[in-house]
């Protein structure tokens, strides 16, 4: 079974051949060329509450924001910035200023607007959102409810948010009244808008960083003069100042993965039918019937929820070994739409991965996901089991279906990367089932960070892998791919881990899930490595126990606590990450490194306690009534 290794260190490799045209032939350790961007190293994140002072006087803001336009000039500005990139330039701006630190973040927001304030002032009135946060409301006289998406504004004059408002719907702004921004970045993918000028707090600019701006979305914001959420203030003329604005440019001027990510969404929605033909639920009515309801629920399933992260990976991947013509805008795409071939591979992809989430709910007994009810408990365990292998066998069949345009042997190689990931998945799987049947209270970290190995990684390396090959051959990147997927699928699953003590109870997650379900957690082995005798005895009575579930988590949670589990888990996700960008670092190609780069900053981002918008994401509720 596989030992990750979780120390950064990059095992190079040194093979070397004639040139050729492969997307293998793209990495190269012993050297970089002069005029290659630098590799983007990467810090652990800490706390930044100490960052995120806003100064007091307006003279004072003024002439940092002059300051940073000056700055944001100098910047190149053909791919988007890091949340590294913007930390180390607000940084190096309050050293030029002799400003204290704890206005990092207020000079990051502003470098970060105008890197991007010519493409937002480029965009359309029409194509652009406005973002205004609820604490701009009057608190002590607001008439105005709140629905699930925010709060309804009466437009009565008591607050500047119906000023804004109705100005912007005038120019033909969507106009967004909420907490934060965390479900704007669908919006965008679902293609409503195209950039964003928002008004926030430091604290939710700071999360939008993580979420919008890495993606490549021109964004401007105003930063609220304090974040207590409550009658608070900010720069009036700034937002006038960019609101009735629209200076277009003649191309854009820095990479984007918006386009990649609406073309990922078109699969699923409107090139849907056409890629995956219903053979047996045409019809409402044969939907309905014994024949057709398996089709019909698979198709649903597949359809339906879920962040697609894995398709997307494979046209990505697709894209950059193909030297990046959606990214950098220059793809001649019709209506956001990649070749049926490359559709169907993408789409086999999540095909298999549903498959998997149909399993394995039933497997762990889930009562719900993507905010709803799991298969098994709509349908019976049976047909849920019918159900997955149903997805299993389409997914296979759309590779089949794409072989006459990608050709047989890269259809083959295809399919043997699915396969592969398939295998290793089910054995990850049993791993954790055969633990949960017999617990082995001597389980050690490396045997949890194995079976996390197995259970993640392979659908991120089958998905990268496809992609790259749907581009040419892949020899002399595959390794590389296997063990960036293996740091990568670690880390997630260690920051999943910490995550599950989280909880979410409007999203039906239950705080210490894993440890009610008995699954053989890197917490779990972290807490048993470091426990006395007499801890290992609780530790085990409490997972055995069968008492009342909050008491036996506070217990827990107690424990881990003594025993600092989350901090060292913590850690082995920092350096899961590092190990992650170090090999990213190993790749010439301009464009997959920085695509790997994108991943790692996506699935290896640490988000907060989940807002209420982010709930409502995580349920999939339609968004159209929103704007």
């Amino acid at each position: 079974m596989f030992e990750p290794s979780l120390d950064s260190t990059v095992e190079h490799d040194q093979s070397t051949g004639p040139a050729d045209s492969s997307v293998g032939n793209q990495i190269s350790t012993a050297r970089r060329f002069d005029d290659d961007p630098p590799p983007q190293k990467r810090v652990r994140r800490k706390s930044t509450s100490h960052l995120k002072a806003v100064p007091q006087e307006l003279a004072d803001r003024e002439r940092i924001k002059a300051a940073a336009e000056e700055f944001a000039k100098t910047l190149n500005k053909s791919q988007p910035f890091s949340k590294n990139n913007l930390e180390g330039w607000g940084r190096k701006l309050l050293e030029q200023l002799n400003e204290p630190e704890m206005y990092l973040g207020f000079a990051m927001v502003l470098i970060g607007n105008f890197f991007w304030k010519q493409q937002f002032l480029s965009i359309p009135f029409e194509r652009r959102m406005l973002l205004l946060p609820h604490c701009l409301k009057h608190a002590a006289g607001c008439p105005a409810e709140y629905s699930q998406f925010g709060l309804e504004c009466e437009k009565c004059g008591a607050c500047s948010i119906a000023d804004y408002k109705v100005r912007a719907e005038q120019l033909g702004y969507k106009v967004l009244v909420a907490e934060g921004s965390p479900v704007v970045l669908r919006i965008i993918v679902e293609g409503y808008v195209d950039g964003i000028l928002g008004v926030a707090c430091l604290n939710v600019l700071e999360k939008a960083i993580d979420k919008v701006l890495v993606a490549g979305v021109p964004s401007y914001a105003v930063p609220l003069h304090s974040g207590d959420c409550k009658n608070t203030t900010l720069d009036e003329a700034w937002v006038w100042d960019v609101l009735e604005k629209y200076e277009p440019l003649p191309a854009p001027m820095t990479r984007s993965y918006v386009p990649l990510m609406r073309a990922t969404s078109n699969l699923f929605t409107n090139q849907f039918p056409e890629l995956v033909t219903r053979q047996r639920s045409s019809t409402p009515e044969q939907a309905l019937s014994p024949l057709g309801q398996t089709e019909n629920a698979a198709l649903d399933w597949l359809a339906n929820g879920g962040k697609r992260f894995r398709p997307f990976i494979t046209l990505a991947a697709f894209d950059a070994a193909s030297g990046g013509q959606w990214v950098n805008g220059t793809a001649n795409a019709q209506d956001n739409a990649f070749t049926p071939g490359a559709a169907k591979v993408a789409m086999a992809i999540e095909a298999f991965h549903k498959a998997s989430l149909v399993h394995d709910d039933i497997q762990d007994n889930d009562l719900y996901r993507y905010g709803r009810q799991t298969l098994h408990r709509v349908h019976g365990i049976g047909s849920a089991i019918n159900i997955g292998d149903y997805l299993i066998g389409l997914g296979y069949r759309l590779v089949n279906e794409a072989r006459s345009e990608i050709g047989s042997d890269a259809a083959c190689d295809i399919v043997e990367a699915m396969s592969q990931a398939h295998i290793k998945l089910c054995d990850g799987q049993g791993a954790e089932m055969g633990w949960q049947q017999s617990p082995d209270w001597n389980i050690t970290p490396l045997d949890a960070l194995q079976i996390y190995a197995l259970k993640t990684s392979p659908a991120f390396e089958a998905a990268l892998i496809a992609g790259f090959r749907l581009a040419g051959p892949v020899d002399g990147l595959r390794e590389t791919v296997a063990q960036f997927c293996r740091k990568l699928g670690v880390g997630f699953q260690i920051l999943n881990d910490l995550k599950d003590w989280q909880g979410d109870s409007d999203n039906k997650l239950v705080a210490g899930q894993d440890a009610l379900a008995l699954r053989p957690t890197l917490l779990l082995a972290l807490a048993l490595q470091s426990a006395s005798p007499e801890q290992k005895k609780q530790i085990r009575e409490i997972y055995e126990s069968t008492g009342d579930n909050v008491s036996r988590l506070n217990q827990l949670r107690g424990l881990f606590n003594e025993l600092n589990v989350f901090d060292k888990a913590q850690s082995l996700a920092d350096k899961s990450r590092a190990g992650a960008e170090g090999l990213a670092d190993s790749v010439e190609s301009d464009e997959i490194r920085q695509l790997l780069y994108f991943f790692v900053d996506t699935v290896l981002a640490q988000d907060d306690e989940p807002t209420p918008l982010e709930k409502m994401q995580a349920q999939n509720r339609p968004l159209l009534h929103i704007i």
